[in-house]
């Protein structure tokens, strides 16, 4: 998945946001999963990444509900 910047998450709608949103918590999941399962990751930083781009996406509805 590309890095998904701020600007391109004030342009998505709701719906598109939402949907984000999960892919990326399925895949920190799935990046979790396979860490802990002994397997090694070929990009260490990316569950940093993910956790970034999850956060970025929450921060801007969090601030379009108020």
């Amino acid at each position: 998945m590309d890095i998904v910047t701020a600007e391109q998450v004030r342009q998505m709608d709701e719906r598109e946001r939402e949907r984000t949103l999960m892919d990326l918590r399925e895949e920190l999941m799935m990046l979790y999963s396979m860490q802990t399962g002994g397997g090694l990751a070929d990009n260490p930083a990316k569950a940093k990444l993910l956790r970034k781009q999850i956060a970025r996406i929450l921060t801007i509805m969090n601030e379009e509900k108020r």
